[in-house]
């Protein structure tokens, strides 16, 4: 509970400060009351505004995995549960975690489950981590649970590190190309204008000279309407994207980029797989796992066609069925989530598709960049070769060279 600092004056008339914990203000005047104060300010201790100023920021996925594991192994050697997150919050590096435990802790102490204690924090503990911890209290495997969820979130987070890093060397190139062309344009092409207005005015201009000297006067003289006119465009498509129907179309286009869509498409299915697995292996029910694990795709179009198989498997039929009749998921894995269902043992059998899928997965993102760095070497290349000869043409021409 926060703390309350006050001042308040006694029945003598002396004025009294101090220090109370106390859920609300309200009981800090009721304490007060009880020692014949009157209360003249309360407000909240600055270690209780620090806290306040932390409360809703989110917590690193490598933070939660460390503490998941050691509560796991501290309520295996048998530790009570309240003194584990006693234990874990006093020895947490991470400022945010630390405030979130000792609530936590507060909350379990006052009888409330674990689970119910963790869904109070939304943006720190996922829809995924209360859906499994609370199957684990109700079956009496906590510990397992904990520890499952410690190694999914490492696993997340390596997926998420190679997929990033392979993004980063392309983007690199991209940024610093994007840099050199616009200051070959700004500060280079311009000495040149000379030149240029005596090839023009005897019509003898070559047509790659003529491109290239109206970029950099657009870029020169109305450099700022430029970047003013694409900041606009990129704040209405980024509105437009937080619409439902933006959205759709977004994530509709992320699956039908060429190469990139399929790594997209496999590497979100494979999530979807593996926490559906991962949930039905630890007793949640499978209308409330799909309910979770169509989020964890990411993508709305997918999301929809998990959500319409939910509707088909209310009224009793199968997973596979209204997957296949989506067609956005691969026929290879619909077919063994269809065996899977009649013999009875999908939670497997869905991890081990998404294993499946991502080692195919890596193997193809792997190409993929291997090829797009030369690629996007090439093409800055021939841009830059491109300004080159558009500089060097007219150069050239009035040396009576060509």
């Amino acid at each position: 509970m926060p703390e309350f600092q006050y001042t308040a004056r006694a029945m003598s008339g002396q004025e009294v400060k101090g220090l109370l914990t106390a859920g609300t203000e309200t009981e800090v005047v009721s304490t007060l009351s009880s020692r014949e104060l009157f209360p003249l300010k309360i407000e909240l201790a600055e270690s209780a505004r620090a806290d306040d100023r932390l409360r809703g920021r989110r917590v690193k996925a490598r933070d939660l995995a460390t503490f998941y594991a050691q509560l796991s192994d501290l309520l295996r050697s048998g530790v009570p549960l309240l003194r584990s997150l006693e234990l874990l919050q006093r020895q947490s590096r991470n400022k945010v975690l630390k405030v979130v435990l000792q609530e936590v802790r507060d909350e379990v102490a006052d009888g409330t489950r674990l689970a119910e204690a963790l869904r109070q924090h939304p943006n720190v503990f996922s829809e995924l981590a209360i859906s499994m911890v609370r199957a684990g209290e109700e079956g009496s495997f906590l510990e397992d649970v904990l520890r499952r969820i410690a190694d999914f979130t490492e696993h997340q987070e390596d997926l998420k590190g190679r997929v990033v890093g392979a993004a980063v060397y392309p983007m690199f190139l991209v940024v610093v190309g994007g840099l050199v062309l616009t200051f070959m344009m700004i500060w280079f092409v311009p000495k040149f204008e000379p030149i240029f207005q005596r090839l023009e005015a005897r019509g003898e201009l070559p047509w790659a000279t003529t491109a290239v000297v109206g970029i950099s006067d657009t870029l020169t003289n109305y450099g700022l309407a430029v970047v003013g006119v694409v900041a606009a465009a990129a704040f209405f498509a980024g509105q437009y994207f937080k619409t439902d129907e933006g959205r759709m179309t977004l994530d509709r286009g992320k699956l039908t980029v060429p190469g990139a869509g399929k790594i997209y498409r496999s590497l979100a299915i494979a999530r979807f797989c593996r926490i559906l697995g991962t949930l039905l292996n630890n007793g949640v029910p499978i209308l409330n796992s799909l309910r979770i694990s169509k989020d964890a795709t990411g993508n709305k179009v997918l999301s929809g066609a998990i959500n319409e198989a939910s509707d088909f498997i209310s009224a009793g039929k199968t997973l596979a069925e209204p997957l296949r009749a989506s067609g956005e998921f691969p026929e290879e894995a619909v077919e063994i989530i269809a065996v899977a269902e009649e013999a009875n043992n999908l939670e497997k059998v869905l991890v081990d598709i998404a294993e499946s899928m991502e080692r195919r997965t890596y193997r193809y993102l792997e190409l993929f960049v291997r090829l797009l760095e030369p690629a996007m070497l090439l093409v800055m290349a021939m841009l830059v070769l491109f300004v080159m000869l558009g500089l060097l043409l007219p150069v050239l021409q009035s040396s009576n060279v060509l």
